[in-house]
């Protein structure tokens, strides 16, 4: 089964009709799309968007073979003239199975927003499963639709993430599965951003006028197992950190600053976090992070290592000097090599957070130096066990490594 996309956009289009923002002022070239519309095997279109038979025409294609064309909007989609020839469109009830005379069947998968997605399965059997902008499937939870994995989907991965994490929950998404983003807006900027942040997912985007052939393994880049997102204060670093797993379902959340109770600034910025996260995330909040490491089990995302060698150095009487010298360093050292040693071994996925310090001014106090140091030594002893490091300023995600 061939697929070819007329559009990757989202339904105004890439850049927006007179938006000044930064990501719409950089979409141009290859990074400009059109709405997203699909041309499957010459005959199928779904979702017809101004332009479609001069994008099809630009592909090497026409639309002359079309025999069905459905829409996925909440509505009907951009007001557009039917082409002469086309039929015109229209759209399958929820749940409701299609079969065309050319061997494609298409069912209409309910969405949990206004909107209907379809699942196409070609004459060769492929199965490739198409989802409107702003939705995710409903009814996930307990596996109806999702009985055999998908060999390509193209949902809007940027805007609805947890659309992607409902179908890899129930094994509709698999690790082979083709995992291309559409509906693309101004939310991130493009290109190599972009293509970042989509790599983080699993998933990625291809240009206007690409054809793809459903069941081709694309080479996309594997899931980092390890993470270290570093950053100051305030730089975003926790917000790229959550960003990295929430198209992944069942991910445990490891907060290591506790509740600090009678803090009201802390009890401020815990609830921030916690407001931000998915619902299906759990969280729990400890600093023994060595047996959840060795543990198999979900996404695991630590907040952060910075908090976590607080508690390491209040457990060595690190911050007295005599302590320090009659066996509180040795202590340290060896509560941060089983840290790194289980990171290293760990089979699970991690993304862990911790601060970046030392650029600024030097700390006064004898134990604030001690203290800028040693998570110094932190920093660089868990990014050498990680596949991938990245440097937040200003929330821009700089990649050190992978």
């Amino acid at each position: 089964m061939e697929v070819t996309l007329l559009g990757t956009g989202a339904p105004a289009g890439l850049p927006r009709p007179d938006c000044p923002c930064a990501a719409c002022a950089t979409a141009l070239g290859a990074d400009a799309r059109a709405a997203t519309a699909l041309l499957v095997d010459g005959t199928l279109l779904l979702d017809l968007t101004p332009g479609a038979a001069f994008a099809a025409a630009r592909a090497g294609h026409s639309l002359g073979g079309v025999r069905q064309v459905l829409l996925s909007h909440p509505h009907d989609g951009p007001a557009v003239e039917v082409p002469a020839g086309l039929p015109q469109p229209g759209r399958v009830p929820d749940g409701r199975e299609l079969a065309l005379l050319t061997g494609h069947r298409v069912r209409a998968v309910a969405m949990d927003a206004p909107g209907t997605g379809y699942a196409v399965t070609g004459p060769d059997g492929r199965r490739l499963l198409y989802l409107p902008p702003g939705g995710a499937p409903a009814g996930l939870e307990n596996g109806h639709g999702a009985t055999q994995t998908y060999d390509m989907v193209l949902a809007d991965v940027v805007g609805r993430p947890d659309g992607l994490a409902k179908l890899r929950a129930v094994g509709a998404v698999g690790p082979t599965t083709d995992v291309v983003a559409v509906h693309l807006d101004h939310d991130v900027p493009p290109g190599r951003e972009l293509r970042r942040r989509l790599a983080a997912d699993g998933a990625r985007a291809v240009a206007d006028g690409t054809t793809l052939i459903v069941g081709v393994y694309e080479d996309v880049p594997d899931v980092p197992r390890r993470t270290l997102v570093l950053g100051g204060a305030r730089s975003g670093k926790s917000v790229e950190a959550e960003r990295r797993l929430e198209s992944f379902p069942d991910v445990l959340y490891v907060a290591t600053g506790g509740t600090r109770g009678g803090d009201t600034e802390w009890a401020s910025r815990v609830s921030a976090h916690r407001e931000r996260r998915p619902g299906s995330w759990r969280t729990v909040e400890t600093c023994d992070l060595v047996p959840l490491l060795k543990d198999d089990g979900p996404p695991l995302l630590v907040d952060c290592l910075s908090l976590w060698l607080t508690d390491a150095m209040d457990a060595a009487g690190a911050w007295d000097d005599s302590v320090w010298a009659d066996g509180g360093e040795r202590a340290l050292r060896a509560r941060v090599r089983e840290l790194v040693a289980a990171v290293r071994a760990s089979g699970r996925t991690v993304v862990a957070v911790s601060n970046e310090v030392g650029s600024g001014i030097v700390p006064a106090t004898a134990s604030g130096r001690r203290y800028r140091d040693e998570l110094g030594r932190l920093n660089a002893a868990v990014a050498a066990e990680c596949e991938q490091v990245v440097l937040v300023v200003a929330g821009q995600a700089l990649v050190l490594r992978g």
